[in-house]
């Protein structure tokens, strides 16, 4: 055999298992998750009916080591010919795996953190979250390699003097078309905080919805974002709009004198809409947005954007630390599908109906 084909397709070493662990329980909503290895990180990705896709993708940052050595193509032959061609899709392996066992695999060593039980003002660091280093630990090592095409993925985890070693079945990707997002045709966008936009779903969840409901519109040349949701139980409405600033007071003369407040943050950093003059609603299934509730929770930022066939696309930062490199920010995506609403056609929006007062004072656009 030759030595070449005895180095692994990867092999990845990461200080910490539970990073890659609550990533990708972000999209935890498929028992099979189809895994693509490239140069620049691996790339997991679920969906649900071809009407709902997600995606957590680990860039090679994330891991201590990253190697990657591409498959040569395979040539392959045409039925009805005696030509060959090669198989582009064979430099960058795609398979199949048990997205329950790899979750599984990677916390046998468990998620607990003795500093959750203090109250916030007792801990060690009260602005530590999930991802830092001090609630993961560092010995808690996780190397990841695929040998060959049709080969396990193999886990290895080292947690002090233990080391655990877990082959994971590899499957056949079954390839479907992925939902189609125009992102060069944006109806909308907006970005906000991951916490806000969790919030409001768990507001709205209280009535039990069946379907959600997204509105924009340039309110009298003000930003203004809802969301409406109804079911058997009722029905309810969150709204975003931008914030007046306050007015910076002058800063003081004696250097001990307490500074101003820091203005408060707009509720929406970036607003774009294709049609000012109109109002934008799509509608989608309520059960499926929430399950991207758990991205919410943990993300920076979410970018909302929305393209010409109503498709929806939640893109969420996620902030992960890195150790004495800084943190790294890693991406969450999913996709949506709208539904059909048959009263659509000839909606109009009134502003009595969206709550929209004129009284908004206009905010700014401050892009990521």
């Amino acid at each position: 055999m030759d030595d070449e084909d005895e180095h692994p397709v990867l092999t990845a070493v990461s200080n910490s298992a539970r990073q890659l662990y609550h990533l990708l329980r972000c999209i935890n909503f498929s028992d099979k998750a189809h895994v693509q290895i490239s140069e620049e990180g691996l790339r997991f990705s679920v969906d649900e009916a071809s009407v709902m896709e997600g995606s957590a993708f680990l860039d090679k940052s994330l891991f201590t080591s990253y190697t990657f050595r591409a498959t040569p193509p395979q040539p392959r032959q045409h039925e009805d010919s005696d030509e060959e061609e090669e198989d582009e899709a064979s430099s960058t392996p795609t398979f199949q795996i048990s997205l329950p066992s790899l979750l599984e695999t990677l916390q046998i060593f468990g998620l607990t953190d003795p500093n959750n039980s203090k109250p916030p003002w007792a801990r060690d660091n009260s602005t530590s979250t999930a991802f830092s280093n001090n609630v993961l630990g560092m010995n808690n090592m996780c190397r990841i390699s695929y040998d060959s095409i049709g080969a396990p993925l193999s886990i290895i985890l080292t947690e002090s003097t233990i080391s655990t070693t877990c082959n994971l079945t590899t499957y056949e990707p079954d390839f479907a078309d992925e939902i189609p997002f125009d992102r060069q045709s944006l109806a909308f966008k907006t970005i906000m905080r991951g916490s806000w936009l969790f919030d409001a779903i768990s507001e709205l969840a209280s009535t039990s919805p069946e379907s959600l409901s997204l509105y924009a519109r340039m309110a009298r040349g003000k930003p203004f974002f809802a969301l409406s949701a109804s079911g058997p139980l009722g029905s309810a409405r969150v709204e975003f709009s931008q914030q007046q600033q306050p007015t910076p007071a002058p800063p003081p003369t004696n250097p001990n004198h307490p500074s101003a407040p820091d203005a408060q943050p707009n509720l929406l950093e970036t607003f774009q809409l294709s049609d000012p003059t109109s109002t934008l609603r799509s509608t989608y299934k309520f059960a499926l947005i929430q399950k991207a509730a758990r991205a919410m929770s943990v993300a920076t930022k979410v970018s909302i954007r929305s393209d010409t066939q109503g498709v929806l696309s939640l893109q969420f930062m996620i902030e992960v630390d890195a150790g004495a490199e800084g943190a790294k920010v890693s991406f969450v995506d999913f996709r949506f599908v709208p539904l059909v609403d048959e009263g659509e056609e000839g909606y109009e929006a009134d502003e009595t109906i969206l709550g929209i007062e004129a009284d908004h004072d206009e905010g700014t656009k401050d892009e990521i």
